[in-house]
């Protein structure tokens, strides 16, 4: 039903167009070469020469060239109003995508689940694509001040462009055709996307030297300790104690709180929030699958610490499940933090992918938890987020997803794989050169967790592997263990983004450390210069907003406190 549907909107199309152009054809025959046709001619001309010049330094700059030459008036728009033209048009295509997405699912009813689950998925995610895009035109707007934004707009953009890749990996295991009816949309988008990341540069005021384009572009400002998104009132929240800190709502399984249930009270918190509200989840385990949504604005958990709270659930791919739908509590909701809580996904390391926390959340913070899973523990999905004095256990790909995140002071364990698996810590998802996404490790503990210990010499262990083509992920001062691989990183599949990623490793200590023997690929880096590890601290790599100092959460801002 759908390919005699396509067929059918495909011959409309053709003979829609035909007709347009014969029609087009015809009337400029009657019309003779005059002082307005040749003005036309010129503008047109002049709109093609601008387009090339602003589609200067693009990776798809015809797709670009075509696209901005069709926009009317382009001599007079700067380049903050052709950016927004630009993104105007993406929002668009990706509004129909997500139609086209929606009446899939809708129409073809004998689907397995897991692509009606990667159809969901699809739909969700577009729509938050448009949220995204539609803020960055909103910080375009403000015209001579868009530079002020410029970090916003960076995270935006590459957050969109996330969503795109993460709808089609929700196809991974598919057995369907479904992905081909909306893989070309969407790399199409993408580009889109990828065209206004590199435009952006040419917005007045804004740095593209080239010490900059092989590191992290800046992750945000630090004061005393924490980036300055973690606002002042938030920080005195996370160091304070449970027994002295004020509670909206109480989460207690023995009925001595507001609620029984985490979810309950998740559904009772206000929406839009301007100012912080705090939910403390009293000690037991709750088997609960959350979802924090956008509404749920300024949002933060506070448990009683790790390992006494704790939110668990086991979905997988195995059992049906997408990567991105598999989470025992995902979170897309601005400003979230948590504290002293610990997540976990139980699935066991047979049943593949099954993540326990997923954070879409722009301006995110975790502080004193811990993620315990397998495969795929953690997944820092998208927007710019920072975890302090946390625990992360897992075997295979366990931090992964493209994320713009710092782990500071934090505890990562490998535990025991399944037979014939190697365990690799991290697995970042850097489509795009222009996107400022990575993941940066600082004065962490990279080491064995206790099943593993007995065992080590049956299982190799690895820093990373690269997911998508320019994965980027960097290890500063921490200490590595016995555990890791004299060649450190692992390939993906063959010479794939040998030569794109980047990865790094500045002054790491322990049996683990030796650098001699590491792979030696184009875009592996034995970071000597500090100033070029300084551009992966807290104070260079979260840029954008003020949010950390507020958050209570310690934090420096350099390479060490």
């Amino acid at each position: 039903m759908y390919q005699q549907l396509r067929r059918r909107k495909h011959l409309v199309a053709t003979l829609s167009i035909s007709l347009l152009v014969l029609l087009t054809l015809s009337s400029l025959k009657k019309i003779p070469r005059s002082k307005e046709t040749t003005h036309l001619h010129i503008h047109l001309r002049k709109n093609i020469q601008i387009a090339h010049s602003a589609c200067d330094g693009t990776l798809y700059r015809d797709l670009c060239v075509s696209t901005l030459s069709t926009f009317p008036d382009l001599h007079s728009k700067s380049m903050p109003e052709i950016i927004t033209a630009s993104v105007n048009h993406t929002v668009a295509e990706v509004r129909a995508s997500e139609i086209n997405c929606a009446l899939l699912r809708r129409n073809l009813t004998n689907l397995p689940p897991l692509d009606r689950r990667a159809l969901d998925d699809c739909v969700e995610l577009l729509d938050t694509s448009i949220a995204e895009l539609k803020t960055a035109i909103s910080d375009l707007s403000l015209g001579k001040s868009a530079i002020k934004h410029y970090h916003d707009l960076q995270t935006l953009l590459s957050a969109a462009m996330t969503n795109h890749y993460t709808c089609l990996d929700g196809f991974a295991y598919s057995k369907t055709n479904v992905r081909p009816h909306i893989e070309h949309r969407l790399q199409n988008i993408s580009h889109h996307v990828s065209n206004a990341l590199a435009m952006l540069r040419k917005l007045p005021g804004v740095s593209t030297s080239p010490a900059k384009s092989e590191v992290f572009p800046e992750y945000g400002a630090v004061e005393d300790g924490f980036p300055t998104w973690l606002r002042k009132r938030d920080r005195k929240l996370l160091q304070t104690s449970a027994n002295e800190t004020k509670y909206d709502l109480v989460v207690a399984k023995d009925g001595s709180g507001n609620y029984t249930t985490i979810g309950e009270a998740l559904a009772a918190a206000p929406n839009s929030s301007k100012t912080r509200f705090v939910i403390y989840i009293k000690a037991g385990a709750y088997y609960e699958y959350l979802e924090v949504d956008s509404k749920k604005t300024n949002l933060m958990f506070v448990g009683d610490g790790i390992g006494k709270t704790l939110v668990k659930g086991n979905r997988s791919v195995v059992d049906g499940w997408t990567t991105f739908r598999s989470s025992t509590v995902a979170v897309v909701a601005q400003g979230f933090i948590a504290k002293g809580i610990t997540f976990e996904n139980y699935a066991g390391p047979s049943k593949h992918q099954a993540v326990a926390l997923r954070s879409g959340a722009d301006l995110s913070a975790f502080y004193k938890c811990s993620f315990v899973a397998y495969q795929d523990t953690l997944y820092v999905h998208s927007l710019r987020q920072f975890y302090r004095e946390c625990d992360v256990y897992g075997t295979i790909d366990f931090i992964f997803g493209n994320a713009a995140v710092v782990f500071q002071n934090c505890n990562l364990y490998a535990r025991k794989p399944d037979e014939n698996q190697k365990n690799v810590f991290t697995a970042q998802g850097r489509e795009d050169p222009f996107q400022n996404t990575g993941i940066s490790i600082l004065n962490s503990k990279v080491e064995a967790a206790a099943d593993l210990i007995p065992e080590l010499s049956q299982f190799k262990t690895y820093l990373g592997r690269p997911w998508k083509e320019y994965s980027r992920t960097v290890y500063l001062l921490c200490y590595l263990g016995s555990l890791i691989d004299p060649a450190g990183w692992l390939e993906w599949d063959g010479d794939f983004a040998l030569k794109t990623l980047y990865y790094g490793e500045y002054k790491n200590r322990g049996p683990g450390s030796n650098t001699s023997a590491r792979v030696t690929w184009a875009g592996y880096h034995v970071i000597t210069n500090v100033t070029e590890a300084s551009e992966f601290t807290v104070g260079n790599f979260i840029q954008g907003a003020e949010w950390l100092p507020s958050y209570g959460i310690p934090y420096y801002l350099n390479l060490t406190a």
